[in-house]
């Protein structure tokens, strides 16, 4: 289902691409891209198609296009603009100054070749505007530092696992859809906060932003311990419900994206403040929890 040709329109517009002469037909076929890379094997409406387009990255993405077009004033702008945080990021990756080559090398892969016929192969037709352009970048260049240290290291003789010298884990790649899973699912979780009852988020708030004890919070609030211990049970759950329901359906996201979504909160919950969320302030000092 070709995406409506009056959000196109719009969307044009909100970005100005014609500030970097990029043809709106050209513009549609990378939000087609974007669209078909992220509802692959599964339905869409026009509803889902809108509130996942909104949600790109679509400055990048008319700059992208581009660039990938070989238009002059694009890549001036994007060489000045990006340059100096891709050798940041090559720097961070080898201090020593050894993935610097590899940030410049990108260049090439990026401005592209003609095939055969004709049309110009940039490695930005897997840019999807789904992150920033920089993110992108970052995880593009993070990743062809891996493969380069795993190249290199397929004719060294491996090292005794308790030798000094023993290979470190492998570096992850960087995912360029993280800081967006992660803006995502801020905002699901403080919708969902913002639907419980005044009680429920009272427990959570004594609970967690608080700190208080079970036994504690259960007194503050008149009930037994073991009843503050299963509703808050039921409350995670409810929010964790209403969290996988709102990225289904707001953000367009599939179950594989979803679970993503978690093990990066897991990992990290970066922004994700929960004594924020409930309006509460940390206690100068905090009770101990273990009684």
């Amino acid at each position: 289902m070709p995406i409506d040709e009056r959000l196109v329109e719009r969307l044009y517009r909100r970005v100005k691409g014609e500030r970097w002469r990029t043809p709106a037909a050209r513009f549609a076929q990378a939000l087609e891209t974007s669209v078909e890379r992220a509802f692959a094997g599964r339905g869409r409406d026009s509803r889902e198609v809108e509130r996942y387009l909104s949600s790109l990255h679509l400055e990048d993405l008319a700059l992208a296009c581009a660039c990938a077009d070989g238009d002059e004033n694009a890549w001036e702008h994007f060489v000045l603009e990006q340059r100096p945080l891709l050798y940041r990021t090559a720097d961070a990756l080898d201090p020593g100054g050894g993935a610097r080559d590899l940030a410049d090398s990108l260049y090439a892969d990026l401005f592209g070749f003609k095939n055969e016929t004709g049309k110009r192969q940039s490695l930005f037709r897997y840019f999807h505007g789904r992150s920033s352009l920089t993110t992108w970048l970052r995880a593009v260049l993070a990743q062809r530092h891996v493969d380069r240290l795993r190249t290199s290291r397929r004719t060294e003789a491996l090292p005794d696992e308790d030798s000094s010298s023993a290979l470190p884990a492998p570096i992850r790649p960087i995912d360029p859809d993280r800081d967006r899973y992660l803006e995502l699912i801020r905002h699901a979780l403080e919708r969902a906060v913002a639907r419980l009852d005044a009680r429920d988020r009272l427990r959570l708030a004594c609970y967690y932003a608080q700190e208080l004890t079970l036994a504690q919070t259960g007194r503050l609030l008149g009930e037994h311990e073991a009843t503050s211990s299963r509703q808050l049970a039921r409350t995670r759950a409810t929010i964790r419900d209403a969290v996988e329901r709102d990225l289904r359906k707001e953000a367009g996201l599939a179950d594989a994206e979803i679970a993503q979504c978690f093990e990066y909160v897991t990992e990290d919950a970066g922004p994700l403040d929960l004594r924020e969320m409930l309006g509460s302030g940390r206690k100068e000092s905090v009770p101990d929890r273990s009684t």
